[in-house]
């Protein structure tokens, strides 16, 4: 477990990697990761893809129809920020990436104006 000074130069490092991205973005992330391998029979590395639905249904989840706003607000305004996010907290050790992940995994894999408004579902 990092000490909280070891926190708080990873979160500065984050900070100054990608400044348009809020920190919160980077522990929603983070959030994601564990809601989606908590929901697994068995421990094992995710794809990007399967992230991605993960940050999808947490922030409808979370935020509902401001989902899409909280994470503009945030700096995160596609699918490849997500990307963008996950390979930096992987270069800072806070997640882990294998050969086969590449950022084009993350590269236009749904829209947010349509996942998180035009398509949004009343029923979750």
């Amino acid at each position: 477990m990092a000490m909280p000074t070891q926190l708080s130069d990873t979160f500065r490092r984050l900070e100054e990697r990608d400044p348009c991205i809020d920190l919160r973005a980077y522990v929603f992330v983070l959030h994601a990761v564990r809601e989606v391998t908590g929901k697994l029979p068995e421990r094992r590395h995710i794809s990007g893809g399967e992230l991605l639905e993960g940050v999808k249904n947490l922030a409808v989840t979370r935020y509902g129809l401001t989902a899409r706003m909280v994470l503009e607000h945030w700096g995160v305004t596609a699918t490849e920020d997500i990307g963008d996010i996950v390979f930096a907290l992987a270069d800072v050790g806070l997640l882990v990436k294998t050969e086969d992940d590449r950022p084009e995994d993350f590269e236009n894999v749904f829209d947010f104006a349509e996942t998180f408004e035009k398509n949004y579902s009343w029923g979750l």
